[in-house]
């Protein structure tokens, strides 16, 4: 299935302008999500209810406050709130060339990818050349349902990422949890090379790392539905040892001992779309039911 763009922008810097269309990087119709039933198994509606007189609140009666006080608010309309969004205006706009390697991933938040738009292939071409020669990607400003972002944007392969950045109050820094500082000896380095030497590889490979959490969740799902108990994982977590081990022993013992390559899976789970298409058939049509807004408020008590 061909991918679909989210949105169709515009990388300017200075007076270049390249058409691009903007792609999710990251998948998430895989994730295992379970629904919040009854014993019996029938749905649930969520509703909120007033603390001072315990009534229903209805969705037109919301407002949303900021808590300023202890129990003190600030309180917004749907309006006001809205007046505040910054205005959408689809234009990547490039502030600044940097070196790639200048930018901490700590501060990366969700990625994007970027493809050229029509008209814009050659354009889009020779940035991406441009910057993988330089060695330098691009800081810009981007304007993203009605919030205001900085991003890098990047070579990847043969084309570009758009990757949100964390504001620098968003990030903490080491320096806060005030680690010590301890010296090391010549021959604790030395063994310690020699281990990361000895299981060292020249590149990450992300297909050599499986969820295995969500394997064994989508193997017990398929047990549920063909009616078998679940049985519980027998694996468990190890307890951490009161032994107090030599750092030298322990090195030297680490040495030789490569980690095991994953056993190979017994049964494949089923494809989440296959599950998905199960269900489907299995629901009934239902009316759907109203997912209550983020707000500071209390469940109705039975």
């Amino acid at each position: 299935m061909a991918a679909r763009s989210l949105a169709s922008l515009t990388l300017s810097f200075g007076l270049v302008n390249i058409p691009v269309k903007l792609y999710s990087a990251t998948e998430t119709s895989g994730t295992v999500r379970f629904n919040l039933l009854a014993k019996d198994g029938s749905r649930l509606r969520q509703q909120y209810v007033s603390d001072q007189d315990g009534k229903v609140v209805e969705r037109a009666d919301m407002v949303k406050g900021y808590e300023f006080e202890k129990d003190r608010f600030v309180l917004f309309t749907s309006e006001e709130l809205k007046a505040l969004d910054e205005a959408a205006n689809h234009v990547i706009d490039i502030v600044a060339f940097v070196p790639e390697k200048s930018v901490d991933p700590i501060y990366y938040d969700k990625a994007y990818f970027l493809a050229p738009d029509k008209r814009g292939g050659k354009p889009y071409a020779l940035l991406a050349e441009a910057m993988r020669e330089s060695g330098r990607c691009a800081l810009a400003r981007w304007t993203w349902k009605g919030k205001q972002y900085v991003v890098q944007v990047r070579t990847a392969e043969d084309g570009l990422v758009l990757q949100q950045l964390l504001y620098a109050e968003e990030v903490r820094s080491l320096k806060d949890l005030g680690i010590e500082h301890v010296d090391v000896t010549r021959g604790e380095l030395t063994l310690a090379l020699q281990l990361i030497d000895q299981i060292a590889r020249d590149e990450y490979d992300p297909t050599e790392f499986k969820d295995e959490e969500k394997q064994r969740v989508l193997k017990a799902i398929d047990e549920k539905i063909a009616g078998k108990q679940v049985v519980a994982s027998a694996h468990a977590e190890a307890a951490p040892s009161g032994q107090v081990i030599d750092l030298m022993d322990a090195l030297r013992a680490s040495l030789g001992h490569k980690p095991g390559k994953a056993a190979p899976e017994t049964a494949a789970p089923a494809p989440v779309a296959e599950l998905k298409e199960r269900k489907a058939a299995r629901r009934a049509p239902k009316a759907e039911e109203p997912v209550a807004a983020p707000a500071r408020a209390t469940r109705a008590r039975k």
